[in-house]
């Protein structure tokens, strides 16, 4: 099979013109880059930079860092996904799953999502900055390492696990956003609980694409070392994703529903792994999303 040929987008800022500007900011176009992005995952993130800013409050932080800390979750997670979206470009055009992505369709063009994303990132590092000088100092390269993800899979099949460090960084956001000065052992433990979880449940989603992976030679886990061992390393990592959530409890002290919850999300993982088949696709969505 002919590979394509791979160029990234230029790195120009777009121009402008009164046209497109409506276009832009009409109602379609925001629902359209809400659904270009993924808005509803941010579930995903979110409930781990409260986790961390309640963990490093000692109970409910002020309201006021808790909605900045939002604001800037939403905002560097939608700059993250507009650039996945840009640099996969050559290959969603490629991928029969990926051929009604918004920027493949033309929908959305790749200038109007190099502005979104510039725009995020200028909303994430504006509230950064509202926050604290740390959050402040840290928010480059928290861009640019989320930025980085969507490159990796090029090169490495820990893409999974990088995507899950960008996740994972959520809850340390969280504590040094409520207190820069000090940063307590339960928000790091919760790091690595997210990042072997999202790293699991990435190689599960990456099955959908193993024969687009291995003919594009793009690095992932199942197209680099096969189905098999790629559903054993996605066990094995929601098995430490279970561990550390059992760590997290105890580093930050906290009380016996802490530990309820635990069994819960524990048994739920083992009821995903039970559930994905490489063979059989079927369940994917719900293992991917509905039970995460």
């Amino acid at each position: 099979m002919k590979l394509p040929r791979f160029t990234l987008p230029r790195f120009s800022l777009p121009s402008c013109r009164p046209g497109d500007l409506c276009r832009r900011f009409s109602v379609r176009g925001f629902v359209s880059f809400c659904r270009m992005i993924r808005i509803e995952h941010s579930i995903f993130a979110l409930p781990y930079a409260w986790a961390g800013s309640v963990m490093a409050a000692g109970g409910m932080p002020p309201w006021d860092k808790l909605i900045l800390l939002t604001i800037a979750m939403v905002g560097v997670r939608s700059f993250a996904m507009g650039i996945n979206r840009i640099f996969d470009l050559p290959f969603d055009r490629e991928n029969p799953r990926t051929a009604n992505r918004h920027l493949v369709t033309g929908e959305i063009s790749v200038r109007q999502a190099w502005v979104f994303s510039l725009v995020m990132a200028v909303i994430f590092v504006l509230a950064c900055a509202a926050i604290n000088t740390v959050c402040l100092v840290l928010s480059v390269p928290a861009l640019l390492f989320a930025a980085a993800y969507s490159l990796t899979k090029r090169f490495s099949a820990i893409c999974h696990f990088w995507l899950g460090a960008t996740l994972g960084l959520a809850p340390l956001a969280g504590a040094l956003a409520v207190n820069p000065e000090a940063l307590g052992l339960g928000p790091v433990m919760l790091f690595f609980a997210v990042t072997f979880w999202v790293g699991a449940f990435d190689i599960y989603y990456s099955f959908q694409d193993y024969d687009f992976d291995v003919a594009f030679r793009l690095c992932s886990v199942p197209s680099v070392y096969g189905p098999d061992t790629a559903l054993a390393i996605a066990g094995f990592s929601h098995a430490v994703t279970s561990i550390f959530l059992f760590l997290t409890g105890i580093a930050a002290g906290l009380a016996w529903p802490w530990y309820v919850l635990w069994a819960g999300v524990s048994a739920i993982l083992f009821w995903e792994h039970h559930l994905m088949r490489p063979q059989d696709l079927s369940r994917v969505n719900m293992v991917f999303f509905t039970l995460n």
